[in-house]
């Protein structure tokens, strides 16, 4: 039975590059995948290319680029990636300028579009907003962005055409697998079961080092060899969608029953209506079993068909984030931190600071958990400190004045204040909502 092996380069828009030229160079693939989109990243994608318009693919692209190509020369794998983000048509191009330069004229490189809907947006302004429950016009006047997440017919229709790279916009995340695997089996758009099996694969593959033992990994706990050098999985995927998880076997990280497992809860509501573009996939039934050491087995994943709708990341201009940070260390640092906090905010509210929300956090002590738990856990007083303040504003104005506050406190607040940082940022937000799934049509330019 035919068997395609696929390895995972990137789990996100910065990920490292050299796990991935490891699997080129020795992984024995058919293709490799490089998801590198998270949801506001084509947002803020989109606002680059407003400012130029050749811009407005992953800022990482060329510098990828050239070492895909470059191990690209020995072994000849598909690449299949969505760091085309904003402008895959300019990410395309780029790539075959890399390419020709590398001497690897005969490669066909084709982009993917058809995500980009802001041109329908008329037509949905008045659908609710996922997050909220609002008529998304609410916020009509700071939208800059509409991309829907599409499925891999785009793809599969690039390697229809002979494409050895195919760069993509907005796609389902497992849709950079399931592309290869529809295209190479010949598997029907209608049969839902089979693509089911192919989601779970992309599902597995998508955050690349994650199922390899990174952010898996607890000293003592759940151990990992040589994290440092993480190697990033392959799937094996056979035509009546079997499915093994492994990685290169002189690389770090582990790839185990538990690490498949936490993979496949991820980001997952409801096991039976894992809703992608392509199917309704329904991970009820999935099982995992270790095969040999770094070989896993995933079967029972099975589909039923779409619900006719496709998700869209809306992007609007939101607020601003004022923020400044001081540590305190030494006999009563969190005393010291505490009034510095209080100080901040008696000042901002002094010098008519104008915030939607204001946040005042001693890092380490009651940052990530609000009731103060380190001291319920019996933790003691801490010696050092870090104080954050920052707050969400309308302007720029107002956001520069938390950091300001925060950075006068060298002299005029509580002893033994240092290392002051600020910093005043636009905030890009994403809206969520849901459109018929025959408004946004893949098309394919091979360049």
């Amino acid at each position: 039975m035919k068997t395609i092996r696929i390895g995972s380069g990137a789990g996100y828009g910065g990920d490292r590059i050299e796990p991935a030229i490891d699997l080129i160079r020795k992984g024995n693939l058919d293709y490799i995948i490089f998801e590198c989109l998270a949801e506001r990243t084509i947002a803020l994608a989109q606002l680059e290319r407003l400012a130029c318009p050749e811009q407005g693919y992953n800022p990482l692209f060329t510098y990828r680029m050239e070492r895909i190509l470059d191990a690209l020369r020995e072994n000849r794998v598909r690449v299949v990636t969505n760091m085309g983000a904003a402008n895959p048509v300019s990410a395309a191009k780029k790539a075959r300028e890399m390419a020709d330069a590398f001497g690897l004229q005969e490669l066909k490189i084709a982009a993917v579009t058809g995500d980009d809907v802001l041109e329908k947006l008329p037509e949905f302004l008045d659908y609710p907003v996922m997050e909220t429950g609002r008529p998304l016009g609410e916020l009509q006047e700071d939208i800059i962005s509409a991309n829907a997440y599409i499925g891999c017919a785009g793809i599969v229709e690039a390697l229809q055409q002979g494409a050895d790279i195919v760069i993509t916009g907005r796609v389902a995340d497992p849709a950079l697998v399931l592309g290869p695997l529809v295209y190479e089996f010949g598997w029907s758009m209608e049969d839902s079961a089979l693509l089911g099996k192919g989601t779970i694969a992309g599902h597995l593959l998508e955050c690349a080092g994650q199922v390899t033992g990174g952010y898996f990994c607890d000293p003592g706990r759940k151990d990992v060899p040589d994290l440092w050098n993480l190697g990033f999985p392959i799937a094996e995927v056979s035509e009546d969608g079997g499915l093994v998880i492994t990685k290169l076997p002189d690389k770090g990280g582990l790839v185990s029953e538990q690490t498949c497992k936490e993979q496949i809860l991820y980001e997952l509501q409801d096991p039976a209506n894992y809703f992608t573009p392509d199917c309704t996939a329904d991970f009820q039934m999935v099982s995992v079993q270790q095969e040999g050491r770094d070989r896993v087995r995933v079967s029972g994943a099975s589909g039923k068909p779409g619900n006719g709708k496709l998700k869209v990341s809306v992007g609007y201009q939101d607020c601003y984030i004022g923020e400044g940070q001081i540590s305190y260390g030494g006999h009563n640092a969190l005393g010291r931190a505490r009034l510095a906090g209080e100080i901040v905010k008696k000042r901002l509210e002094l010098c008519g600071c104008e915030f939607e929300e204001l946040r005042v956090d001693c890092m380490g002590v009651d940052s990530l958990y609000r009731e103060g738990i380190s001291q319920r856990l019996g933790c003691g007083e801490p010696v050092e400190v870090r104080l954050r303040v920052a707050a969400r504003t309308r302007d720029r104005h107002n956001a520069e004045l938390v950091g300001n506050e925060v950075e006068a406190l060298y002299t005029n607040g509580p002893a033994g204040g240092g290392g002051v940082v600020k910093s005043t940022r636009k905030i890009v937000s994403v809206a969520s909502v849901l459109i018929p799934n025959t408004w946004a049509q893949p098309r394919v330019e091979l360049v």
